[in-house]
Parts: C-alpha cells; sequence; structure tokens
C-alpha cells in the first residue's frame, strides 16, 4: 500500500499560488469551459420574431431571410429551404444587366430594343423597350437579346469571377434559358450574398455598370427608406417557383432579404412582395 506524504505548508501555498496565477492568465480556461467562447462577429438567427406568421396567413409554403449588416444578424423562416438552390428565374436580371452593360451589349439604361412582334401572354412585354423598362416589366424577351449578345463564353466567365450559385449556365444554345429552367441555380442565402458584394460594389464591374443597376433595382423611395428589389417566377417545375429578392436601406443601416416560395395561383406575384413587406415590418422596418 502506498502512504501519501503531506507535503510541506511552504510548497502547498507556493502551488496554491501558481495555479491561480495560470487560471487568471488564461491558460487553464479552456479546462475549466470546455466550450470556447464565441467571436462577437458570428453571425446569428433571432428566433424571437415569427417570419412564419405572414406565411400561414396567406396559406403560402415557402421561406425568407434577412440579412441585418449593422448586427451581423439573420432573421429568417424554413432555413432549410434557405439553403436549397433553386432557378434564380427573372432575380437574374440583375446579373444579366451588368455584364451587359460591362460588355457593352447595350450603352445605357434607356436605349431602346425593337419588339419582334410575337405576342406575349403579358401585355407589357409586347412593346419596344429598354433596359429599365424592361426590368420594371421583366421582359423576358429583352435580357434574352443581351444574353444572346453576350454569348456563351463571356457570360460564363463573369459567372465564375463573381462565384454565382451553382456556376452552371449549361451549353450555348441555353445562352438565353440557363436562367430560367436550369441548369443555373441559386439558394436564397446566396442571393443575400450577391446582393451583398452588389451593395459594397464588390463584383468584377465598373462603377458605371453598378451604379446603374443600382438605379434601376429602386422600387419605393421615400424620406425614410429606398427599397431596392427584384421579382422571379418560373413555370417549369412543380409546384412552379417564385422570389422576391433586394435590399432595404433604412435608419442608417441597410437589410438584405430573399423570398422564395411555391407559386400556385395568379394572386401569389402579388404575395411575394406582400409576404416580404410584412416580415420586414415584423422586424420593426417600413
Amino acid at each position: 500500500m502506498y502512504r501519501i506524504k503531506q507535503v510541506p505548508l511552504a510548497i502547498a501555498i507556493a502551488i496554491a499560488s501558481l495555479v491561480t496565477l495560470l487560471t487568471i492568465s488564461g491558460f487553464l480556461g479552456t479546462a475549466a469551459n470546455s466550450q470556447p467562447a464565441q467571436p462577437t462577429s458570428e453571425i446569428t438567427t433571432t428566433q424571437g420574431i415569427d417570419l412564419g406568421r405572414s406565411f400561414r396567413e396567406l396559406g403560402i409554403e415557402g421561406s425568407i431571410v434577412v440579412y441585418d449588416q449593422n448586427k451581423n444578424q439573420f432573421y429568417e423562416h424554413n432555413a432549410p429551404r434557405n439553403s436549397t438552390a433553386f432557378f434564380p428565374a427573372s432575380t437574374f436580371k440583375i446579373f444579366n444587366a451588368l455584364v451587359a452593360l460591362e460588355t457593352g451589349v447595350i450603352r445605357d439604361e434607356v436605349t431602346v430594343l425593337t419588339w419582334d412582334g410575337i405576342q406575349r401572354n403579358i401585355a407589357a412585354w409586347n412593346r419596344d423597350t429598354n433596359l429599365r423598362q424592361g426590368f420594371k416589366d421583366s421582359t423576358v424577351w429583352f435580357y434574352q437579346i443581351l444574353a444572346r449578345k453576350i454569348g456563351h463564353e463571356r457570360m460564363q466567365k463573369f459567372i465564375n469571377q463573381v462565384g454565382y450559385g451553382n456556376r452552371q449556365i449549361g451549353t450555348s444554345e441555353q445562352i438565353d434559358r440557363f436562367w430560367l429552367d436550369g441548369p443555373l441555380k441559386i439558394t436564397p442565402k446566396q442571393e443575400i450574398e450577391f446582393l451583398q458584394r452588389l451593395y459594397r460594389n464588390d463584383l468584377p464591374f465598373s462603377q458605371r455598370s453598378l451604379d446603374l443597376v443600382k438605379d434601376i433595382m429602386v422600387r419605393e423611395q421615400t424620406p425614410d427608406y429606398v427599397l431596392r428589389g427584384k421579382t422571379g417566377w418560373t413555370d417549369s417545375t412543380t409546384p412552379e417557383n417564385g422570389w422576391f429578392v433586394g435590399y432595404l436601406e433604412q435608419n442608417k443601416n441597410v437589410y438584405f432579404f430573399a423570398t422564395n416560395m411555391d407559386m400556385r395561383n395568379d394572386n401569389d406575384g402579388v404575395n411575394r412582395i406582400e409576404i416580404t413587406r410584412r416580415s420586414l415590418k415584423a422586424i420593426g422596418l417600413l
């Protein structure tokens, strides 16, 4: 049997003092607490605000994610869907317009392209139009012409440089459809990342191109806020899929948002925007 020898008092005091010193210095902090402190800059998700309420009230299946830049914080409903990739549909007009301006395919936001005379199911599309009006009306044929003029090689180059979505635009034959029915896909959170870079001018485009596109994105402007955004709707999936993405500048802050939802009837075109507005109001905005 081993016998424990008594430690002299002086040595015991010295050991105790050393342990105290090491603990204060932080050397023993990890042993005392196996979970290191989280950095204050880590993005958090606020659970106290119910962004699902408007979806339930309107009977809609979908998701929304809002990023508060100053607080470095996400507010969201249906987190798994916010990390699921969908066809970008007409939200891609933001990117398409940037590339068209940058490459000189179109000179500015007021240069008019002539309507081809083909009757389409949206009356606003059946006329000559320009980049600004075509963005507002979401005129598909106008932006398809831009994509064909840009060409597959240049479009793929910019997609790769930006890292947009899954970066897949298919073959040259798909140059005017890849954002409508694939293979290009993007998640709502990737939309947020792209919009953040657009806001910061952190994209491989000239300041002129960035400023023009930001300007045509303005949907509402009041003394209190500016709301920029773009809708999207693809009918190549079952159920059909809709978007509303953009950002709100208010109270010396920026709030980036991406709403994605199943589109089951004509009213859902309005509901994309309504759900977004209700969600922003739930956060205390607008």
